[in-house]
């Protein structure tokens, strides 16, 4: 049950993610404001300790606060791009302490099957993400404050669960203080750096296909889009669950390699998926949401295992920070593509993400 909590209180708590982006319509530039607030966020949590100051519980509870004022108050500054921005990145700062945070309190209390715990964790994000579009589907009054609103409530509830139902668990792991030379040594270990290379590359795509897809698919269908981004986000909760499930028995790297492969595949294929009968494209898109985002907790594993043990936590934010970054390049990347090119062929360059990925991850003969 108490697992049953830690999934609910991420899904809640992670549902500010997209919410702006949704209700205003702006794929590009308020996403990107999130993105480079986590890494901000991920980079002041790791050099102040946070985490391992305070109660991981407690930190959630806070962040999940913060973050739903930040989101609510994106709901008067439709008007003001320069303030709605700061908004968005302050909730990105937030999501900091919510995201990272939550593994970590979901690894206290099932260290033996983290994978799959990590697998349901960030499936809950991914679900998270894509529920303003569901949010937005039931406003039947349109009315766009109410995406962000509702998201608020969301998150706060999801501070709650976390700080009362769940708590800190009892194999808490103690993290090392953030050292920022290990970026001069961190990379020399192969499993790391090829952990590290695979997971750039699947952040290469992950996000900009997440900002864009419902451009992708309104090219498909002609109603209901918001609906079917949403159901895109679904399947990429079951990606998430059922790899980490079957990477219990098959290791992370192999659950992480077809899911490069396959999501790979998709993006070199994604110019031609408007050529083909409804039913099949709509398919596809919904294997692409399986496959996108099914190596993002395996990586998470397996960067964990061969980080430095002495500096296991610096390792991981350097990593994470560094993905971070890469997403705003391409969702910024897409962005002009589409307005010079349009959506048909918008997603051919991420295709170099899942190749160097999967190239990186490959050469490493590891059994994870």
């Amino acid at each position: 049950m108490r697992l049953f909590f830690i999934i609910l209180s991420q899904f809640l708590s992670g549902s500010i993610w997209f919410a702006a982006n949704v209700a205003y319509l702006d794929q590009g530039f308020l996403l990107s404001a999130v993105q480079f607030g986590f890494i901000l966020g991920t980079l002041i949590f790791a050099f102040l300790n946070i985490s391992d100051l305070f109660s991981p519980a407690r930190v959630f509870f806070f962040c999940a606060l913060f973050g739903a004022v930040f989101n609510y108050s994106g709901t008067f500054l439709e008007n003001y791009k320069g303030l709605l921005l700061m908004s968005r990145l302050l909730c990105g700062v937030s999501l900091a302490g919510i995201y990272p945070v939550g593994m970590k309190i979901a690894a206290s209390w099932y260290p033996e099957t983290v994978s799959k715990a990590l697998g349901w964790l960030v499936g809950a994000l991914v679900l998270a993400t894509g529920f303003p579009y569901l949010i937005k589907v039931l406003n039947f009054q349109d009315n766009v404050g109410f995406i962000l609103q509702a998201t608020s409530v969301l998150c706060f509830a999801g501070g709650l669960i976390q700080l009362f139902l769940v708590g800190d668990g009892p194999h808490l792991p103690k993290g090392s203080r953030f050292y920022m030379g290990v970026v001069r040594d961190v990379f020399q270990h192969p499993g790391f750096r090829a952990a590290s290379f695979g997971y750039f590359g699947h952040m290469w795509e992950l996000y900009a296909v997440f900002a864009y897809i419902p451009l992708l698919l309104k090219t498909i269908v002609k109603n209901n889009i918001d609906l079917w981004s949403f159901i895109f986000f679904v399947f990429g909760f079951l990606g998430c669950s059922v790899g980490g499930i079957i990477a219990l028995k098959a290791g992370s790297r192999k659950v992480a390699l077809v899911a490069l492969f396959i999501s790979g595949a998709i993006c070199l294929v994604s110019p031609f998926l408007q050529d083909l009968p409804q039913g099949i494209a709509l398919i596809i898109i919904q294997i692409w949401g399986v496959m996108v985002v099914a190596d993002s907790p395996q990586f998470s594993s397996l960067n964990t295992q061969f980080a430095p043990r002495e500096y296991v936590g610096s390792a991981l934010t350097i990593v994470n920070c560094i993905g971070f970054l890469i997403t705003i390049v391409t969702i910024e990347l897409l962005g002009l593509w589409i307005n010079y090119f349009g959506v048909r062929t918008a997603f051919l360059p991420l295709v170099l993400g899942p190749i160097f990925g999967w190239i990186s991850l490959k050469k490493y003969p590891c059994t994870q």
